[in-house]
């Protein structure tokens, strides 16, 4: 388990390690969600990267004949 200090200006440097395991890169952008008793960070992505990531999904979607 890896452990940071809260800094004066409630600061948190994220280790070296975990910014490599989720390829995290200076200037991204994270959301914060408190839950329970934790702070959660997650990577907030651009829809432009979301593109893709549901390979062979069925896009067709049926539609009543007086809406074509």
């Amino acid at each position: 388990m890896i452990a940071v200090t809260l800094s004066p200006k409630y600061q948190v440097v994220i280790p070296q390690a975990v910014r490599e395991q989720l390829g995290l890169v200076p200037g991204e952008r994270l959301q914060v969600i408190a839950v329970a008793n934790r702070i959660e960070l997650i990577p907030i992505e651009s829809p432009r990267q979301l593109r893709g990531f549901l390979p062979g999904i069925d896009t067709s979607v049926p539609r009543e004949e007086d809406r074509i």
